[in-house]
């Protein structure tokens, strides 16, 4: 059956384009939650018109992440936190409290699911934590746990 996404379906494809899928998928999944519709003359003109406005959202997007990358990638986010002997934390520093930081020390709003933080710090010192605010831009953030 061919449908047209109606929004991104992750590991199938994204708004605006026009797929085949198994009827059962559709009647099933896609179409109860209005994540597809059946692709017909007309909405293969309005399936052009999405992809038409999802490129623009997607670029503007992408410059907005740009410009928020050249800002946080010479910066060093420093958090405080009590420690122990050895520099071993009470604790742990996690993306939750980094996004605070970098919301604080820069001004620059993030959600703690861009950042790629396999486990929370657990020592004093110095980290690079990657963020990814867009399928395309992806960067370093530099953060530094000190002693409190």
């Amino acid at each position: 059956m061919k449908v047209i996404l109606r929004s991104d379906v992750s590991g199938l494809g994204r708004k605006g384009e026009m797929l085949d899928v198994a009827d059962g998928y559709f009647r099933n999944y896609l179409n109860p939650k209005g994540l597809a519709l059946k692709a017909t003359a007309g909405a293969a003109g309005q399936a052009e018109a999405m992809r038409r406005t999802a490129a623009l959202r997607d670029a503007a997007s992408k410059a907005d992440a740009e410009e928020i990358a050249t800002k946080l990638v010479p910066m060093r986010i420093s958090i405080a936190a009590k420690a122990g002997d050895g520099g071993r934390l009470f604790g742990s520093v996690g993306a939750g409290d980094i996004v605070e930081a970098v919301e604080a020390q820069a001004g620059v709003v993030l959600d703690r699911r861009t950042l790629d933080l396999e486990h929370p710090l657990k020592e004093v010192g110095e980290a690079l934590v990657m963020c990814k605010l867009h399928t395309e831009v992806q960067f370093p953030v530099t953060v530094e746990v000190t002693e409190a």
